[in-house]
């Protein structure tokens, strides 16, 4: 397992140039970089058309990424974690989702279901579900979207009811990744059945030991007189849905990070297939439709990086981080699709055959414009967070 020096638990490097800014990182988090680039090229990208035609679970390949310490990198020091900063773990997981962002995923919402418990958890929950998550390669699942419910977390339906000492779950879940093999699962539920109460004041929420093994990694779960001790408890007295937001803030930098390492492999796959493929007594490269198509993705990768890294500072500052958070999310994912979609567009008819490999880069681009918030939800609530709340204090943006 790669032992990562402390400057990893922090933002990018102290270095500054006479303007203040710095856009270098350190060393120590160039070659974590480095070293998750060559996992992805070396382990990922080789079996990434298998697992997406099979849809097997990637176990092994999570095996091998948690033996080198590329799972769980936040969770704190004390617990036995890594303590990455939000800066470093947004580089692991670009570098990681070069090579597969559905294997990617399956090893990043560890990060969304032990984020809940890193904000609000008391020491001995960390220790009981952090700690086993260090000790061997398990899962775990965050447990939030509802049927019909989409990104509207304030009006989730599952309930949960206090008897003696435990908590009576009753309820559905839907979308819920790594949730047919996770060891355990963060669960948002609503404890005020008042539906006039706001939703600062009426969640509680919970960790919860798996329900049962199943083979597929994206799945509905339902709650039927689930009993969990209240000993579970993350956050309650109400306060869950603040550490559902607080928890989309410090990992939407990640989302973003994985939408830019993907927008990364579609632009290289489109840039080699150009130098290859020959139309007219020339590569396709030399033709201006296509080098203005590459040179468009390589500008949007550009600023959708910048602003994923600002975001990810934002975090480690520990800044309220939902505008630059909304903003990356938003543009990564807006670049991604784009990107994805025209580099099909330079591979043309082969872009739609299996053979190549970015007709499944497409089909994975989508959903980045959906999960942690849809790109209007996103989009909105950084012009609102901005526009709004800076006019109100300062008369002005």
């Amino acid at each position: 397992m790669l032992r990562y020096t402390p400057s990893l638990t922090r933002g990018i490097g102290k270095r500054l140039s006479s303007s203040g800014l710095c856009f270098e990182f350190t060393d120590e988090q160039k070659e974590l970089q480095a070293t998750a680039k060559k996992f992805a090229q070396d382990v990922i990208i080789p079996v990434a058309a298998k697992y997406d035609q099979t849809m097997e679970y990637p176990w092994d390949i999570l095996k091998k990424a948690h033996a080198l310490g590329f799972v769980n990198g936040t969770i704190p020091q004390d617990v036995g974690g890594l303590g990455l900063s939000s800066v470093a773990s947004s580089l692991l997981v670009e570098s990681l989702a070069y090579g597969c962002t559905g294997i990617t995923t399956a090893i990043l919402t560890n990060e969304l279901a032990e984020t809940p418990l890193i904000i609000a958890a008391n020491d001995d929950i960390k220790k009981r579900f952090l700690g086993r998550m260090i000790e061997e390669p398990l899962v775990a699942s965050y447990g939030v979207t509802e049927p019909g419910g989409g990104s509207d977390v304030a009006g989730i339906k599952t309930k949960c009811e206090k008897k003696g000492d435990e908590y009576i779950i009753n309820g559905s879940k839907m979308w819920i990744t790594n949730a047919g093999h996770a060891n355990w699962f963060f669960v948002l539920a609503r404890s005020d059945p008042n539906p006039k109460t706001p939703a600062s004041k009426a969640f509680t929420a919970f960790a919860e030991i798996n329900m049962g093994q199943r083979c597929s990694d994206t799945r509905g779960v339902t709650f039927e007189d689930v009993r969990v001790p209240a000993a579970n408890v993350v956050s309650g007295g109400g306060k869950g849905f603040l550490v559902a937001m607080k928890t989309f803030d410090k990992t939407r930098p990640m989302v973003a990070a994985m939408a830019c390492g993907l927008a990364h492999r579609c632009l290289d796959e489109a840039a080699r297939y150009s130098l290859e493929r020959k139309a007219f007594g020339t590569q396709i490269a030399n033709f201006q439709a296509v080098n203005f198509m590459i040179a468009d993705m390589a500008i949007h990768l550009e600023l959708s990086k910048l602003m994923t890294y600002r975001s990810a500072y934002e975090v480690d500052l520990e800044r309220p981080g939902a505008y630059y958070a909304s903003i990356a999310k938003a543009f990564a994912a807006d670049t991604l699709n784009k990107t994805a979609a025209d580099a099909v567009q330079v591979f043309g008819g082969a872009g739609f055959n299996t053979e190549y490999p970015v007709e499944k880069l497409m089909r994975d681009a989508k959903i980045f414009q959906i999960y942690e918030g849809t790109l209007a939800e996103s989009s909105a609530w950084s012009s609102a967070a901005s526009y709004w709340l800076r006019v109100k204090e300062q008369g002005f943006y």
